[in-house]
């Protein structure tokens, strides 16, 4: 079951991209006791996005465009956010 904040990143990122794929995976389990776990189970996420918006992007921009859309979850609310941005081939 999703919690409060990947629920959250999946309207904001759908909403933002309309994705062709999305996938937001919770690896904070992975982190238990390092640096940055709030202890709330929600501190580390992946992002595998698809979306045709990207497709003129770079990687760099692509990033940006993803963390622009998550607001103030990263760095506020989340420790980490690894992100895989890509274009439909």
């Amino acid at each position: 079951m999703a919690g409060q904040i990947a629920d959250e990143m999946t309207t904001l990122l759908t909403q933002a991209f309309s994705p062709t794929r999305l996938e937001i995976i919770n690896d904070s389990a992975h982190h238990a006791g390092h640096s940055g776990d709030d202890g709330s189970g929600e501190s580390h996420f992946t992002v595998v996005i698809e979306a045709e918006a990207f497709a003129s992007m770079t990687r760099l921009a692509r990033q940006r465009a993803v963390i622009a859309a998550l607001g103030d979850i990263v760095g506020e609310r989340v420790h980490a956010v690894a992100i895989n941005a890509s274009a439909p081939q």
